[in-house]
């Protein structure tokens, strides 16, 4: 699950990037208000933590202004105010979920999971595809009862797949998913993380659409 997260002070900034990284989120970090307009304006995210006390543009502004322009990303507030108004103005301006600080980093990784799967109006954390189950709490992968080793990245790939079976992901979108700002990006990853997809659960699973991207069938093979 790909993240934007705009928070302006640095050494939390860095611990929450770190925290999420660690559980397989992958990271865009934004220190101002304006930044993160262009981040969310020009990529597509799973979800956004958004601080309020923002430089160049407050949080509550971001937050109206993403709204204004139907986009639908999840966010969540993550803020130090914590009076019940605050919650109200937040949740009422368009804010998904709110999270006081201090917080736990579990519960915020726990949050953020809830998120994505309301957005993608899925009711477990546990998809399941024909013989295939994915955990994506407990990042475990089984097929035909067996246990599959994925790595964090071939995990998202399958993931982001299997949340939108029957629809075609570009490569773009997929690499979207794997890699944050600064990233270098190898010219035939994805082909390598689905070749290796493939070999360790089935030849049938992914389908190529050629010029176009990969899919996972409705219909399980």
């Amino acid at each position: 699950m790909k993240i934007l997260l705009v928070e302006d002070d640095v050494l939390l900034g860095d611990g929450i990037r770190a925290g999420l990284a660690q559980v397989g989120f992958v990271v865009d970090w934004a220190k101002d208000g304006r930044e993160a307009e262009l981040a969310v304006s020009a990529q597509v995210y799973d979800a956004v933590v958004l601080d309020l006390g923002l430089p160049l543009l407050p949080g509550l502004d971001l937050l109206r202004r993403t709204r204004a322009s139907k986009n639908p990303v999840p966010i969540l507030i993550l803020t130090a105010r914590d009076t019940v108004g605050d919650r109200i103005v937040g949740l009422d301006a368009g804010a998904d979920d709110y999270l006081v600080k201090p917080f736990n980093l579990g519960e915020l990784q726990a949050r953020l999971r809830a998120l994505v799967r309301r957005a993608n109006s899925q009711v477990e954390s546990v998809i399941t595809h024909g013989a295939l189950r994915l955990d994506s709490v407990g990042h475990r992968v089984t097929y035909e009862g067996r246990t599959v080793e994925l790595s964090a990245r071939e995990f998202t790939i399958l993931h982001e797949l299997l949340l939108n079976t029957g629809r075609v992901l570009s490569k773009a979108r997929l690499e979207e998913k794997l890699y944050g700002w600064g990233e270098e990006i190898e010219s035939n990853t994805i082909e390598v993380f689905v070749h290796h997809l493939r070999r360790k659960l089935s030849s049938q699973l992914i389908r190529t659409v050629r010029g176009v991207g990969y899919m996972i069938p409705k219909a399980a093979p």
